[in-house]
C-alpha cells in the first residue's frame, strides 16, 4: 500500500511547485503600511531574501491615507504579466509614511520623494539603484500598463549575472 501512496505524495508535491530552496525561507513579506513596523529591519531581512533569491528590492513608499497607493497595489493585482514580473524578479517592501510615523530617519538615507507612492530601486545588497516618481507611470486615475513594464524590465536583475 505505501508504495501506491508514496510515487503519488511525490507527484502531488513535485506538480505543486515545491522545491527544496522555497522551504529555507522564512522570509516574510511587508504587504501593508504600518506606522508601528521598524523599516531598517524590515530591510536587513529583504536584502537577506533578496541575496538568497537573487532579486532587487522595491521599497514602496506611502501610507493607508494615499488613494493612489491603492491604485498602484489595485492595478499590479488586476495585471497578471506585471504581479509575475514583480514575483519573479523583486521583493517588495512597504514604507510607511503618515502622520503617525514618518519614518524620517529611515527614508532620509534616500533621494527627497516628491509624491506617494514613490518606489525606490535597490539592488539585493540593499545599495540605491533608482528613484521612481510613480506619478510619471500615472494615466488617467490608473497607470500606464506600458511604462509600468518598461520601468519594471529596466530595473529587474539580470538573473544571468552575478556578483
Amino acid at each position: 500500500m505505501l508504495r501506491l501512496i508514496l510515487p503519488t505524495i511525490l507527484s502531488i508535491i513535485f506538480l505543486s511547485g515545491f522545491s527544496p530552496a522555497q522551504s529555507d525561507s522564512q522570509y516574510t513579506p511587508v504587504t501593508k503600511f504600518n506606522p508601528a513596523r521598524n523599516p531598517s529591519r524590515d530591510l536587513e531581512e529583504a536584502v537577506k531574501e533578496a541575496k538568497s533569491s537573487n532579486k532587487r528590492i522595491i521599497l514602496d513608499v506611502g501610507g493607508d491615507w494615499c488613494i493612489w497607493c491603492y491604485r498602484i497595489d489595485y492595478f499590479i493585482d488586476n495585471n497578471e504579466d506585471i504581479e509575475n514580473l514583480i514575483k519573479d524578479n523583486f521583493i517588495v517592501l512597504k514604507i510607511n509614511f503618515s502622520k503617525e510615523n514618518e519614518n524620517k530617519e529611515f527614508l532620509s538615507q534616500y533621494p527627497e520623494i516628491p509624491g506617494y507612492p514613490h518606489f525606490f530601486v535597490l539592488e539585493k545588497n540593499g545599495e540605491l539603484l533608482h528613484s521612481q516618481d510613480t506619478g510619471q507611470l500615472e494615466e488617467g486615475k490608473g497607470y500606464n500598463h506600458e511604462k509600468m513594464m518598461a520601468f519594471l524590465k529596466e530595473w529587474a536583475p539580470d538573473k544571468n549575472k552575478s556578483e
